[in-house]
Parts: C-alpha cells; sequence; structure tokens
C-alpha cells in the first residue's frame, strides 16, 4: 500500500517532533517510511526548515497547495482557529486528500496532533492511494 502524509505544524518547529509525529502516525497502522509516496502540506510552510529537512532526510518529494485550495476540501476535523490563521480550516488532512487525488474515505489517520518537547504543535494525516 502507497501513502500519501499531509503534514502540518507551527512555525519553527524541531525536526525531532515532526518525526516523532511522524512515526507514531506510521505506527498506528502498522506502515512504514518505504511506502510513504509524498508529503503535502499548505503552501505557506514552503520555506519550514523542520518539514523541508525531513522531506529531504527521507528522500521524498513534497507538493504545497494554496489555502484556497485546502479549502475546499471537505475533512473531518476542521479547525476554526487554523481557518483565522492560515485560511483554511484543515492542513495536514485537506493536503494529503489532494495529494492522493481521493476523498477523506480513504483517510488512514487523521489529523494526529503532536505537542513537542520544543512546546511545539505538530499535525499528520495519512492518506492510501488507490
Amino acid at each position: 500500500m502507497k501513502i500519501v502524509i499531509g503534514i502540518g505544524c507551527d512555525r519553527g518547529t524541531a525536526l525531532t517532533t515532526l518525526e516523532t509525529a511522524l512515526n507514531q502516525a506510521l505506527e498506528a497502522i502498522d506502515c512504514q517510511y518505504e511506502q510513504i509516496q509524498c508529503f503535502a502540506t499548505i503552501d505557506n510552510k514552503s520555506d519550514e526548515d523542520s518539514i523541508n529537512s525531513l522531506v529531504k532526510k527521507l528522500d521524498k518529494k513534497i507538493i504545497y497547495y494554496p489555502a484556497t485550495e485546502l479549502a475546499r476540501v471537505e475533512v473531518p476535523n476542521p479547525s476554526a482557529v487554523v481557518m483565522k490563521y492560515v485560511g483554511t480550516p484543515a492542513v495536514s488532512e485537506a493536503a494529503a486528500i489532494l495529494a492522493a487525488n481521493t476523498t477523506m474515505q480513504d483517510l488512514l489517520v487523521e489529523k494526529l496532533k503532536y505537542l513537542g518537547e520544543d512546546g511545539k504543535n505538530a499535525t499528520i494525516s495519512v492518506v492510501k492511494i488507490r
């Protein structure tokens, strides 16, 4: 099974926080790094060092979507706070669904939220590719 990882985080999140969140999500569905087809997130995270470092470390590609495109995706866990700050009610779930070219019925992990030791939040969503 091939999967897409939707990823989101606070500005300045540590790489270890993202790695821990990703590992928790993968463990929950018994998946491995090798099954990751790509990562996906919002375009305003294109300069986020920890996301870029993680993608590079795992030798994967990443797809960026504008908030307007993400906002059109139906997700199970919309957030008013996320909407207020980035203009879409969901980042990780919506980005993963778009990148996998599917719907929320293929979500394997719905917005796993993780608060790292750095005090920063990371979210991971996992969608299977049909």
